[in-house]
């Protein structure tokens, strides 16, 4: 290992990291927001969890994309910014905690670990290395900064470096994101995979397939998944279960599979524009990993993040030994209920928690099982207005009732609830609404969820105890998620629904277990999903011919409009004379999908959340919600593609919003078409 006294940076360095826009604002109003999440629920989930924001001072910024708990009720915090923060008082009733400098001077740390030796200091990922870092004089501050191995980048902004996670075998693993310049890509070695380190600086590359892998996690098992984002290859959020050679999905990576010490056998021109799904693709393609659980894209996260295992002992509720995965864009945490059937990992992830102030990067569990949440915003945006935070959450004691796992059987599910349900409603199979989907295995960016169909529910049985119910179902589909929704069941006493009423179920593997109806033949002729193209066509609000009464396609007024990296038009504020006729391409530049979207005055923030609302079926839809405050929109509109309309201005002056309506984009991605009377 070289010892430094110094970290300075490479110049492809510095200029990847300025090229990251960077904001300042720690408090955006009330109307900079995100789709809001119900404030009922929210106010709910508050008596199960209390979620405590710790104060900052104002000369902190704290991007916490790392966190240690520390013996003494203590934090470690990392910052996107490139320090670590000592925190105190953080577990205090009525925080006011102490923030004292560790260390300064890294490039974008995501992660931070003990070391294993106690007393040793700290490992931190850097987006160059990972780095051994110690206070060797007991003064506080760090002294010692130990380059354990280098990290290859190529300065490509999108080159994140996540962990490090400490393997069982006291070697460490981090995860390396994919570029971006023109098209996500792997210019550096080993980008887009995972790699172990041992302690003395030698790189192993474990598994490829990876696009922008946030959070990862070994288990008490000895099993690794890690988080992943949705993208082009990747449908939808998903959270992945890795072993030396597999291939996540994403070819970027491939570019070195064909280096010394590849683990991985497949090779770039081995994946092609499949336009199936994933889990189909693996069957004609070895080494090519299927998802262990989806994330539904906009239900259970748009920004995947940090993943953990609750190892509290129940002290931060009644999921002890599940995984908790965080989400920045939408300020939130899921829970997961992992099983394995036939040596294949699957299993349930459900909405846990809402609310937070900021996007959440990182979780950890402390002393007393009290989770600290590390937020961030800068360049993203969140639901959550700040651009920074840190903050707690503690189990208040009490259970709600909640489906606490669910379990696979050979003809449907059997759902286990945290407390007893009331029978009848449990009985009623008008309770359940339950139905299928998965998403492509394809180049584009994104996927609508496909091939959906019912599964209709054919038998229950309630448990003795009222702590189960076993669904006997028709339509069950390996590869395929299957929505679950329990709306009308109630707990003991028949008055408290369930506080999250949705799961999702990601089928491998249909177990060989008993079954309580008799399998039917005519399963196979009936579950045949209907043909649905996700396609708006010409439409009044997305007119993409040009009219009959025009006299040229060009019009009055031509518009050309692009993207800016941090999610933003290249243009906020476009003047047009009241009933011009406008001819608008929207051009998209960026590495993510967008979309225009006109709207009535005052109105672009509400139509970005209703957008946020729709759920598993907005992308069929182009997340263009049905609403009179819609004047006209694009299509969503691919990475380094573009949609062209043709509308006539409003013929009433005034400030009209436009915005990006892709879930989570609308609070930075907007502007005003301003319609004059000359």
């Amino acid at each position: 290992m070289k010892r430094l006294s110094l970290l300075p940076l490479s110049l492809a360095a510095a200029a990847a990291f300025a090229a990251e826009p960077v904001v300042r604002v720690n408090n955006p109003s009330s109307a900079e927001r995100f789709a809001k999440p119900s404030d009922a629920l929210t106010a709910r989930e508050d008596i199960y969890w209390k979620r405590t924001p710790l104060p900052i001072p104002d000369n902190v910024v704290l991007e916490g994309s790392g966190i240690v708990p520390v013996a003494g009720k203590r934090l470690l915090v990392t910052t996107r910014r490139g320090e670590i923060w000592w925190v105190d008082g953080a577990y205090d009733a009525n925080p006011k905690p102490k923030f004292t400098l560790f260390a300064s001077g890294l490039h974008e740390p995501l992660g931070i670990i003990a070391a294993p030796a106690p007393g040793k200091g700290y490992y931190v990922a850097q987006r160059q290395e990972l780095t051994h870092i110690e206070d060797t004089d007991g003064d506080g501050r760090a002294d010692l900064f130990e380059t354990v191995a280098k990290l290859p980048i190529s300065g490509s902004y999108h080159e994140y470096a996540f962990g490090p996670v400490l393997a069982p075998n006291g070697n460490f693993r981090v995860t390396l994101n994919v570029a971006f310049g023109g098209a996500t890509q792997a210019p550096a070695p080993w980008r887009g995979w995972m790699v172990e380190i041992t302690p003395d600086g030698q790189m192993t590359p474990i598994a490829a397939g990876l696009r922008s892998p946030c959070g990862f996690v070994v288990t008490s098992k000895g099993a690794w998944f890690y988080s992943e984002n949705q993208g082009e290859w990747v449908g939808s959020g998903r959270l992945t279960h890795v072993e030396p050679g597999d291939f996540g999905g994403h070819p970027a990576g491939l570019a070195w599979s064909r280096s010394p010490g590849s683990t991985v056998k497949l090779r770039a021109e081995d994946i092609k524009d499949f336009e199936e799904p994933m889990f189909d693709v693996a069957k004609k393609v070895p080494g090519l990993k299927p998802p262990a659980v989806w994330l539904p894209h906009t239900v259970l996260g748009i920004s995947n993040s940090g993943t953990i295992e609750d190892l509290t002992g129940g002290k931060f509720g009644p999921f002890a030994g599940q995984l908790f995965t965080a989400d920045q864009g939408q300020s939130k945490i899921s829970r997961i209920a992992l099983e394995q059937v036939d040596g294949v990992w699957q299993g349930m992830a459900i909405a846990f928690r809402e609310g937070f102030e900021s996007g959440i990067l990182r979780i950890a569990h402390g002393e007393d099982g009290v989770m600290f949440a590390g937020e961030s915003a800068r360049g993203w945006g969140s639901v959550g207005p700040a651009q920074q935070g840190l903050e707690r959450l503690e189990w208040t004691g009490k259970t709600p009732f909640e489906i606490k796992e669910v379990r696979a059987q050979a003809d449907g599910f059997t759902l286990h609830f945290t407390t007893p349900v009331d029978r009848a409603t449990a009985e009623n199979p008008a309770n359940y609404a339950i139905a299928g989907f998965t998403y492509l295995y394809h180049r584009a960016y994104g996927s609508a969820p496909v091939n959906r169909l019912a599964c209709p529910v054919r038998k229950i049985v309630v448990a003795a105890d009222g702590l189960s119910a076993r669904l006997a179902v028709g339509c069950l589909r390996e590869g395929y998620i299957h929505e679950i929704k329990i709306p009308g069941l109630r707990a003991a006493g028949g008055t408290e629904a369930a506080l999250h009423p949705t799961a999702f179920y990601t089928m491998n593997r249909i177990p060989r277990t008993d079954r309580i109806v008799p399998l039917d033949p005519k399963d196979a002729e009936l579950c045949v999903p209907p043909t649905v193209a996700a396609d708006l066509g010409h439409t009044a609000k997305h007119p993409i011919k040009v009219p009959t009464d025009w006299t040229s396609d060009e019009g009055d007024k031509q518009i050309l409009l692009g993207t800016q990296p941090g999610m933003k038009f290249d243009t906020e504020l476009i003047t047009v004379k009241a009933g011009a006729r406008v001819r608008l391409v929207f051009k998209n530049s960026d590495d993510m999908l967008h979309n225009f979207v006109l709207t009535a005055p005052g109105r672009g923030q509400a139509m970005g959340e209703a957008a946020m609302a729709l759920g598993v079926e907005g992308a069929a839809k182009h997340y263009v919600p049905d609403s009179a405050d819609v004047l006209v929109h694009t299509g969503l509109t691919l990475p380094e593609t573009s949609d062209t309309i043709f509308f006539t201005a409003p013929t009433k002056p005034g400030d009209y919003d436009y915005v990006c309506t892709f879930p989570g984009h609308s609070v930075l991605m907007k502007g005003i078409l301003r319609v004059t009377a000359e």
